[in-house]
C-alpha cells in the first residue's frame, strides 16, 4: 500500500519501525533493502533488534537504520541519524523504555543528550520511543515537548487514539500501531497464542496470513521551528479501506 499512501500524502520523508519485519523477529539486510527500494528513508528498531543474527553483518555500515540509543555503550549500530530526501532533512532518534522491559540506560537522560546536540543543527527531529507502558510513553512526549518535532511510541502493536500536538509544538502519538494480519493476535496465529495463555506452556508463534491492517501516522512540520503543524493517524484494513 505504500505507493497509494505516497500518492495521497506526498511525503518528503518516510520512516518505518522494522524490528519485527523478519517474521516478527528482528530484521535482515534483504528486508531492509526491500524497504529502501520501496522509498523508505530510515528504519528504527527496538527490543527485538538482535533477534536475527543477520543484523550483525550490516548494522554498523547502514547509516539509515538505527537501534535504541540507550543500549549499553559499545553495542553495534547507532542510536540516531539524519536522513535527507527531496530537499528535506529529518533527524531520527530511537529510544527504548525500561518499564516491563529489560533494564538498560535511562531513555530520558540519553534522549536529552542526543536531542539537545541535534538541535544545534537540526530543527526537525523524530523520536521513536519503543516502550511497553503508556505512562512512560506519555511522559516522554511531555519531556520532549518543544524540542522534538514528533514523539511516537512503538512496540505494543495497537494504534492508540491520543494523537495530539502538545503545547510546545511536538506531535505525539502513544503507539503508531502495526502492519500485519488483523485476524491474528499481534500479528501471530491465534491458536498458538491462545494455547500459551491457557496452558502457560511453550508455544511456537507463527506469523498469521489473514487479512491485513496497516497503521501509521502522517505529520507536517514547520522547517523554520521544527514544530508540528498537522498530525493525522493512518488506519487501513484490507477490504474496507478506499483511497480518496
Amino acid at each position: 500500500m505504500l505507493p497509494s499512501l505516497k500518492s495521497k500524502y506526498q511525503p518528503h520523508i518516510i520512516i518505518v519501525n522494522g524490528e519485527n519485519a523478519a517474521a516478527g523477529r528482528g530484521i535482515t539486510s534483504a528486508i531492509a533493502n526491500e524497504f529502501f527500494n520501496w522509498g523508505v528513508h530510515g528504519i528504527t528498531m527496538g527490543n527485538h533488534t538482535w533477534d536475527n543474527r543477520d543484523i550483525f553483518e550490516f548494522i554498523d555500515d547502514e547509516a539509515r537504520l538505527i537501534r535504541p540509543a540507550n543500549f549499553p555503550p559499545g553495542t553495534p549500530g547507532r542510536g540516531y541519524t539524519v536522513v535527507k530526501a527531496n530537499g528535506k532533512q529529518l533527524a531520527i532518534v530511537n529510544l527504548q523504555g525500561r518499564t516491563f522491559l529489560p533494564a538498560i540506560d535511562c531513555p530520558f537522560r540519553i534522549g536529552d543528550e542526543i536531542v539537545d546536540e541535534l538541535r544545534r543543527q537540526h530543527n526537525c527531529i523524530l523520536v521513536d520511543f519503543h516502550a511497553e507502558a503508556t505512562s512512560e510513553k506519555i511522559a516522554m512526549g511531555y519531556h520532549m515537548d518543544g524540542r522534538a518535532s514528533i514523539v511516537v511510541g512503538t512496540h505494543t502493536h495497537v494504534q492508540s487514539n491520543d494523537d495530539v500536538i502538545l503545547p510546545g509544538g511536538t506531535a505525539y502519538l502513544t503507539d503508531a500501531g502495526m502492519v500485519g494480519s488483523r485476524e491474528g493476535i499481534l500479528g501471530m496465529e491465534r491458536e498458538a497464542v491462545l494455547y500459551k495463555f491457557k496452558t502457560q506452556l511453550p508455544s511456537r508463534f507463527v506469523v498469521d496470513e489473514g487479512k491485513w491492517q496497516l497503521h501509521g501516522l502522517f505529520a507536517e512540520l514547520d522547517e523554520a521551528t521544527g514544530a508540528a503543524t498537522k498530525l493525522e493517524k493512518i488506519r487501513m484494513r484490507e477490504g474496507d479501506w478506499i483511497m480518496d
